[in-house]
């Protein structure tokens, strides 16, 4: 049983790859002072005279933080948890804090040189700038989104996502436009660095590098992409050559997404995605969440798949007729139902039980009837909605002059729970 009197320490050291010659004698004498020790395996042969307990952790991106957090409390003894480099930086630090808060621990970060900050000091270049980016023990889709933007980019990498791997994907999403610095082992005697074009890193395998690099990426000067911002253009979509072009006009569409409120972490579904340009523009906003494209043409999920890559936006793509496979999508935070194949009250009844707090469900509605339908099912789920009667004209040369030509008018009908407008 735990002495609620006393106070345990649990002191989280960063150390990096050069081992515990660059440690203050202040932060040594913090380790060999404790009673249990814990960390990488290769983190706690720095110090093979220690007498307390050791805890070893053999692999960091497959052990549990939940069991190392129950190993550390079972003891009830100050210990020390070696990390890499900065513990605060994609490390343990922050889970640890959060996981000790109760008033019978005391919480200490002493952080060493991040790899971030070696491996730019490789290249004598700032970083205070840099996207930073974690792919250690994480899923790669949504990198595009959150890369396409950026000049500079560091990438924390693991054996699944190596730079091989990384350089495919940034080719597949037309993200080639970049030099890559891959550091292997920093601080080690068997440090190695070399510059590499995507191109060149495409035919690299995860056996050509060390278990633990890193990746900067460095966008070539002079050469920057198109970039597109909110209300991309009809024309730059790919489409079927059928009357309206099976897409959501950009007036509507800005509008639209507006009504979802989206946040850059939010989880999106695109119902009826036909194209993609909702999704697509989604996950440009919601680069930090994720979005997925739900539509039962294949015809058409091809075109939405050409147009992901174009404009560097990853979703997730689900070939289903909704409400088919919705129950196994994560929860979200936006829905957009642009088409319902004749199922909108099904779908509306999935859509009500998934959706988070606050959530927000947008229909776009091109009939009465659609309209009619979405509002009575809507009052039934005890949602409240507010409807904008949306009608846009374009302009058109004629001859000298110009003159308006109307778009089809459409209903764009917005929902949520407890009137969270």
């Amino acid at each position: 049983m735990k002495n609620n009197n006393k106070k345990i320490n649990i002191k989280i050291i960063g150390i990096d790859e050069a081992g515990k010659n660059y440690l203050s004698p202040n932060v040594i004498d913090m380790i060999y002072k404790s009673s249990v020790m814990m960390g990488a395996e290769r983190l706690l042969a720095n110090f093979p005279d220690y007498k307390g307990k050791l805890l070893a952790i053999k692999n960091t991106v497959s052990h549990k933080l939940a069991d190392m957090v129950e190993a550390l409390k079972s003891e009830n003894q100050d210990a020390v948890v070696l990390a890499s480099g900065d513990p605060l930086f994609f490390g343990i630090g922050g889970y640890l804090r959060l996981k000790f808060s109760e008033q019978n621990y005391n919480i200490e970060i002493f952080p060493s040189v991040s790899s971030l900050q070696l491996a730019f000091s490789k290249i004598a270049a700032s970083w205070q700038d840099a996207c930073s980016i974690s792919l250690h023990g994480r899923k790669i889709q949504g990198l595009a989104q959150k890369i396409v933007r950026q000049k500079k980019v560091f990438i924390l990498t693991d054996p699944e996502n190596h730079p091989g791997k990384i350089a495919e994907y940034m080719r597949e999403y037309n993200l080639t436009n970049y030099r890559a610095f891959v550091a292997e082992n920093l601080g080690m005697d068997n440090e190695k660095t070399a510059w590499y074009s995507i191109e060149d890193l495409v035919q690299k395998s995860s056996k050509d590098f060390s278990d633990l690099n890193v990746i900067i990426l460095i966008q070539n000067d002079g050469k920057e992409e198109k970039l597109f911002t909110l209300g991309i253009a009809d024309h730059e979509f790919s489409f079927p050559e059928k009357p309206d072009g099976l897409i959501t006009k950009k007036e509507i569409r800005v509008l639209a997404l507006g009504a979802m409120n989206l946040q850059k972490n939010s989880v999106v579904w695109d119902i009826g995605s036909c194209t993609g340009s909702i999704a697509i523009e989604a996950a440009r906003i919601a680069y930090e969440g994720q979005v997925y494209a739900v539509e039962k043409n294949p015809e058409h999920l091809a075109h939405c798949y050409k147009n992901s890559r174009k404009f560097h936006a990853d979703v997730y793509m689900i070939e289903k007729d909704a409400p088919d496979g919705l129950e196994e999508l994560d929860d979200p935070d936006s829905v957009f139902i642009g088409g319902s194949g004749g199922h909108l009250r099904e779908i509306l009844e999935v859509c009500s039980r998934k959706l988070r707090p606050n959530g927000r469900i947008v229909v776009n509605a091109a009939t009465l009837e659609t309209l009619q339908d979405a509002i009575s099912h809507f009052k039934k789920l005890g949602f409240q909605a507010e409807i904008s009667m949306t009608q846009i004209s374009r302009s058109r040369p004629v001859g000298d002059l110009t003159r308006f030509q109307s778009l089809n008018p459409v209903f764009i009908l917005t929902a949520c729970r407890d009137n969270h407008f």
